[in-house]
């Protein structure tokens, strides 16, 4: 019996391959979904029993190609039949389709698909959900997740933009230098999410999210081939590679996350955070600041850093304020009261999240954050409420229980403390 993570892993890896496949030759995102749809449904039923294929995306694109042009012709019968002439044309023009599919590069088309989703007619936040959405096969609640807004705003944004895509007729061909220079800092958007999401595994299974992080590093390498002088894909791609150099160390042996001060920095692959560093010093040089340079230089700082105690926290504030004022976000405000923390005290840190409470309510992270803070000023009982929120908030597993260790901790002080000294 096939392993069922196994299954579920293969078939979101070869997702964006196949439908970028299908939607290069049927030029519409519903009969492209709906046939990979099909063809999954038919894996799962067929591959535990026959084995899985040697190429998985190859037998999703065969199945998904044969289900999409049954589900043409199907329409072609309900519609009124064209002339005769077109009529005896029809069968060759399918038999071309099938030979353009089989023999197609489909690995290099998932570039060209971002490019598709992120059409400069729709807005900045509707390409990128449709790119996540569509590429990446992540779910709306994840996207939402990223966007810090609702399933139901977010589903409606995809909706919308699926339409404007379809009503556009866009091309689906590589995009020509003005197109590519016009959408590429969208679609390093999409990229950075996509790893981000990998990254957090708020799919539940960290196993299963990296490979979104290593899809993402792939991209971005692509699409710095397609930029190679652009110092903000540079940026994106070393930051990418820096924070996924610690993936090894950031799980323990039971699936328990390992903050970043407790990781065993031996397990940190030396030779993606070199390629991390060149990079960066390359894109540092053009003498052009952007956000993905700004947080790539965040990471280097942590990966030059040979022990816990070594890291440059005072440098990593001012990089978190100079982010701060080239992209204003509450993220990076939470992110920067860590830094804060650690030059300046627990106070401090506090006093600049606590405006961000509104905007970050329904952000773990941001929970997470005051609880240890207020944990550190001494204010317990808050902690603990601070502790309950973001358990109720975690992405996965692994973080709801290292927030339950925080308040297991606390509820030992608690019992072991003088009642004088409460």
């Amino acid at each position: 019996m096939m392993d069922v993570g196994w299954l579920g892993a293969t078939l979101a890896a070869a997702r964006p391959q196949a439908l970028a496949a299908l939607l290069r030759a049927f030029r519409d995102l519903d009969t492209a979904e709906e046939a990979l749809q099909e063809a999954c449904l038919r894996a799962l039923k067929t591959w535990p029993q026959n084995g899985p294929p040697r190429d998985a995306a190859a037998w999703l694109i065969m199945v998904g190609r044969n289900v999409a042009i049954d589900t043409v012709r199907r329409r072609k019968r309900e519609a009124p039949l064209p002339d005769e002439e077109t009529l005896s044309e029809r069968d060759d023009a399918e038999a071309a389709l099938a030979e353009e599919l089989d023999e197609s590069h489909y690995r290099d088309d998932i570039l060209r698909l971002l490019f598709v989703c992120c059409h400069p007619d729709l807005p900045n936040a509707q390409q990128i959900a449709l790119a996540l959405r569509i590429v990446s096969g992540l779910s709306v609640k994840e996207i939402a997740r990223a966007f810090l807004t609702t399933e139901a705003a977010m589903e409606q944004r995809i909706t919308r933009a699926k339409r404007k895509v379809a009503s556009a007729d866009v091309p689906f061909e590589a995009p020509s230098a003005p197109d590519r220079a016009a959408r590429v800092a969208t679609v390093a958007a999409a990229i950075y999410l996509l790893f981000n999401e990998g990254y957090a595994a708020s799919g539940g299974d960290a196993y299963l999210r990296l490979p979104l992080c290593d899809e993402a590093i792939r991209l971005a390498r692509l699409l710095l081939r397609l930029f190679p002088t652009e110092p903000e894909i540079m940026g994106l791609t070393a930051l990418l590679l820096l924070q996924h150099s610690r993936a090894a160390a950031r799980l323990d042996a039971s699936g328990d996350i390992v903050l970043l001060d407790e990781q065993d920095r031996s397990r940190w692959d030396r030779r993606m955070i070199a390629e991390g560093l060149a990079l960066l010093d390359k894109a540092m040089r053009h003498g052009q600041p952007g956000v993905y340079q700004l947080q790539a230089a965040v990471a280097a700082l942590h990966a030059r850093a040979e022990r816990p105690e070594d890291t440059d926290w005072a440098q990593i504030e001012l990089l978190y304020a100079a982010l701060e004022r080239l992209q204003p976000s509450p993220v990076v405000s939470l992110n920067r009261a860590v830094a804060t923390w650690k030059v300046r005290g627990p106070q401090p840190a506090l006093e600049l999240i606590t405006p961000l409470r509104d905007a970050l309510s329904g952000y773990f992270y941001f929970h997470g954050l005051e609880g240890a803070l207020l944990d550190k000023l001494g204010r317990t009982g808050e902690a603990r409420v601070a502790f309950d929120r973001a358990i109720a908030l975690a992405h996965s597993p692994a973080e709801a229980a290292h927030i339950r260790r925080q308040l297991d901790r606390l509820n030992v002080t608690a019992t072991t403390t003088p009642a004088a000294a409460v």
